[in-house]
């Protein structure tokens, strides 16, 4: 048994925290406040979730992503969570083709996935294809399995398939020396890499130079890589599952550990990036933002 599961397989408050996105304070004033989650405690009186408050909790955090209260969802019974995603979006609001493809992944249709999204990245072009194709289809998957419509095992075929195209992609494109010169990673507990290479490749695009480190890379050894690569700008991804707490907390940290003269840019859908402005922090909402980014660096460096 993995030392996060606890008597009668049940999770630690620090593995709800992980899979959820929802902080041990916020977990602990939910119970409180609400009644829920309810969590039973093993011997040693520590309290112990059950897989089902988990998937509760993940529905309840996605939709206060999306603006809802937590107040008004954390008494709502599981169908009335999952009625507030609005099962037809999908069918009346998306491209039949973005369809089709959620459709592959649903059928496990693997090879048939990587041979309809490898020519979406042929006819359309790596940009074109990472604005038009990966970031809508990013949500959709993520709402199927959010209802229940596909497995997780399945949500990891579709990403698995997507990073092989973009790690392909990207070796044909990495053979510039250009500035800015751009570090990628992400912090310890953030194990979602496809938006971080889906940044790399915009930015390999737009004539930067990408020094990737993988993900979960801890703060000492960010600095110490961006020092050693003589790194103009740091880029951090964040899923919505991130703690948002935490991700404002290490970015501020890192501001204080980084030269002055080395950016640091914050990227990705977790909603906690642009709540409030965080002092030398640059946010990126989205990919189409990252060439005004480049652009804006280069303006302020005139010999770049």
């Amino acid at each position: 048994m993995d030392e996060s599961e606890l008597a009668g397989n049940g999770l630690s408050i620090g593995t709800v925290e992980r899979e959820t996105g929802v902080a041990k304070d916020t977990l602990r004033v939910w119970e409180k406040r609400y009644g829920f989650p309810a969590p039973a405690r093993d011997s040693n009186g520590e309290r112990v979730y059950s897989r089902g408050e988990v998937e509760k909790l993940i529905l309840i955090k996605r939709l206060i992503d999306r603006g809802a209260r937590p107040a008004k969802l954390v008494g709502l019974p599981m169908p009335e969570l999952l009625a507030r995603t609005d099962p037809g979006a999908i069918a009346s609001g998306d491209p039949p083709w973005l369809v089709e493809i959620l459709q592959l992944v649903r059928t496990h249709d693997v090879s048939r996935l990587r041979e309809r999204l490898a020519q979406a990245l042929l006819k359309q072009g790596l940009e074109n294809f990472l604005q038009e194709t990966v970031a809508p289809l990013n949500p959709m998957i993520g709402d199927a399995w959010m209802r229940g419509e596909i497995e997780v095992f399945e949500e990891h075929l579709y990403t698995e398939v997507v990073q092989i195209l973009l790690r392909s992609a990207i070796t044909a494109l990495a053979r510039s020396d250009g500035a800015p010169r751009v570090l990628l990673t992400t912090l310890p507990g953030e194990q979602h890499i496809l938006g971080m290479l889906m940044a790399e490749c915009m930015l390999w695009i737009h004539g930067a130079t990408c020094v990737p480190l993988g993900p979960q890379t801890p703060l000492r050894e960010i600095v110490r890589a961006a020092e050693a690569q003589h790194t103009d700008i740091v880029g951090l991804s964040f899923s919505p599952a991130y703690p948002g707490q935490t991700a404002i907390d290490t970015l501020a940290a890192l501001r204080a550990m980084l030269p002055a003269g080395t950016h640091v840019w914050a990227g990705g859908s977790n909603p906690a990036l642009f709540r409030r402005r965080i002092d030398g922090i640059l946010p990126v909402r989205e990919l189409s933002a990252i060439p005004d980014a480049v652009a804006d660096w280069r303006a302020s460096r005139p010999g770049a």
